[in-house]
């Protein structure tokens, strides 16, 4: 069994779908859980399932103060932090790059990309602190593949790919191991907004002919966050039923 014992670990966009996933992963392998999310309910209420050893901090992954605050709040609760997964993060505006308007562009680069960046900027001191750690974020299939309607998801995720990277390069010899996860489309309250025809039609893009659970790309997120993962850094890895096999 994969344990995190005496580990403390971030999760944002943790209210819902793939983040509480991994945030009960974490807390079923032993870790102390930081849950955050924008949404105070739903985010006390996966604090609530982790248990005893989870705490709830109310955060805007688009804005860098509160990755800040929730980092010290980590410290502060439990000594350290050594885990973090950057999940949080919305499918954003649809329409072709010329009619995307600058709002719609902006908004989801802030939240995909840069809360991505502002997240680690946050957690990668007081990771080198604690003697080493690891980061997973969470990108998409669009991280490898482009997507009519949807520039600024797809810009944004391929940035996280790029961004996992270089920080893998940059911290791998201070203890840090810094990975993506690439799920595809995964039942949760986002894909949850689509027509049951369109969901029907997107199960079959993939080989295994149906969507992924939150649960199972919580698994890989574990993985990685473990020691089992102690020589992986700097990758990306789909977890999509075989989506990008096309």
């Amino acid at each position: 069994m994969t344990t995190l014992a005496n580990r403390t670990a971030i999760v944002t966009g943790a209210g819902s779908g793939i983040g509480r996933a991994v945030a009960l992963a974490y807390a079923r392998a032993g870790a102390n859980v930081v849950a955050s999310d924008i949404d105070d309910r739903s985010g006390i209420e996966t604090a609530s399932l982790a248990g005893s050893n989870a705490l709830f901090v109310r955060a805007d992954a688009a804005n860098a103060d509160d990755h800040e605050r929730l980092v010290r709040a980590a410290v502060e609760r439990f000594g350290a932090l050594h885990i973090a997964c950057n999940n949080a993060g919305i499918g954003g505006e649809v329409n072709p790059v010329a009619e995307m308007t600058l709002e719609g562009w902006q908004r989801v680069i802030d939240i995909n990309l840069s809360g991505v960046f502002y997240a680690m900027r946050a957690q990668i001191p007081r990771m080198l602190e604690a003697g080493g750690g690891s980061i997973v974020n969470i990108a998409s299939i669009y991280g490898a593949a482009g997507a009519k309607n949807a520039a600024g998801y797809v810009a944004a995720k391929h940035g996280v790919v790029g961004l996992t990277k270089t920080a893998a390069l940059e911290y791998g010899a201070h203890g840090i191991r810094v990975n993506a996860a690439g799920p595809s489309y995964t039942d949760t309250p986002m894909l949850n907004r689509l027509p049951e025809e369109r969901r029907t039609s997107v199960a079959a893009l993939h080989a295994l002919g149906r969507i992924a659970n939150a649960e199972e790309v919580a698994a890989l997120v574990l993985w990685l966050s473990s020691d089992a993962a102690a020589f992986v850094t700097g990758s990306f890895y789909p977890v999509d039923g075989g989506y990008l096999a096309r």
